[in-house]
């Protein structure tokens, strides 16, 4: 019996690699295609359950009947219970209102369809949902942490990163529903703008009023997190670690407008993060600068030269002011130019 020689070894292994894929895609195939019957026999079964209960005055007694005949029919499968069954009517009855996300009900399991029924109402999020599942591979804790954090409402944001451009297309598309496009701050209670170290220090005064804020997911790990390059040595304002991003996140703070050298500076400091902090087995870390004002054009631009993936935010102190009142009270730049005269 022959062996593989030393020669070809390589070729042998992208050959197993190639044989490895293909029976990885095959078992994918397969598990969609029971998933899709399952969901289409459950589509049937609520569909049949709606027209007799209605063509014959059939109450809710008929269900539970059918539970005890289908589970003595069937004893080898699961979910003929009296609260599956229902689920399934309910099923065919929320999404027969929705033609248009029948077809996408097929593409994810049950216990996640479930999910997207009892908590989502509204039909162009209950699209989000089911098409960020399907083409993401949520768990259902995934999706359930997604659903909590308003993943849907938040991708409605206008955002300022480079996620798309640096990152793989699976996790550009977490990292940029992770990110919003404005904090609100108002829970710190601040009347007017402050220093970034006092900034810093009211938001670890009320670190889980921010981690709230920041969405699930986020793990504190320290502020002004010194990092080393020599001889020389620089301090994150903030570092955290995400859970499903499964990545370091550093946050910087600014209480002035946005400025292009930001960019720059958390580039680097993402660089020595990922060569002296990166776990083997972690994605790239992320950077996010908060700032009290941006120029979309601005970041933009500064962004796309860059190797990492930032994402850049702005942060909101105070309430809304109303309409009548926009332009006549100062910015936060206004209060940082006064702030710095004070000092100087």
């Amino acid at each position: 019996m022959g062996t593989v020689q030393p020669a070809s070894d390589r070729a042998y292994q992208e050959f197993l690699q190639a044989i490895k894929s293909q029976v990885v895609q095959s078992r994918i195939g397969a598990a969609r295609a029971v998933n899709r019957s399952l969901i289409g026999l459950y589509w049937t079964l609520g569909q049949l359950i709606v027209e007799r209960q209605e063509a014959l005055g059939w109450g809710k007694a008929v269900v539970e009947r059918l539970s005890a005949d289908l589970k003595t029919e069937f004893p080898e499968m699961r979910g003929f219970s009296p609260q599956n069954l229902w689920l399934i009517r309910q099923f065919y009855t929320e999404y027969q209102q929705m033609p248009d996300l029948q077809q996408l009900v097929g593409e994810i399991p049950w216990g996640h369809n479930i999910l997207i029924m009892q908590r989502i109402k509204d039909e162009t999020a209950r699209r989000y949902y089911l098409e960020a599942t399907a083409r993401l591979g949520w768990t259902r804790n995934v999706l359930l942490n997604q659903i909590k954090a308003g993943a849907y409402e938040v991708s409605l944001q206008d955002k300022s990163h480079n996620f798309a451009a640096v990152l793989p297309e699976y996790l550009a598309e977490q990292a940029e529903e992770t990110l919003k496009s404005q904090y609100s701050l108002e829970f710190l209670g601040l009347t007017q703008a402050v220093h970034e170290r006092d900034l810093e220090r009211s938001l670890l005064a009320r670190l889980k009023d921010f981690m709230m804020e920041l969405g699930y997911g986020f793990c504190f790990i320290g502020s002004q997190y010194r990092l080393t390059l020599g001889e020389n040595e620089y301090f994150l304002d903030l570092l955290f670690y995400h859970r499903f991003l499964k990545c370091l996140v550093a946050i910087e703070l600014k209480t002035g407008r946005f400025r292009p050298e930001y960019a720059g500076k958390m580039d680097f400091y993402l660089e020595v993060l990922n060569d002296q902090e990166r776990a083997s087995d972690d994605n790239p870390a992320i950077g996010i600068i908060l700032c009290a004002e941006k120029d979309r054009l601005e970041v933009e631009f500064s962004l796309k030269s860059k190797t990492n993936p930032i994402g850049v935010a702005t942060y909101q102190l105070y309430p809304q002011v109303p309409e009548e009142y926009e332009g006549m009270l100062p910015t936060d730049e206004d209060w940082q130019r006064l702030l710095e005269g004070i000092n100087n």
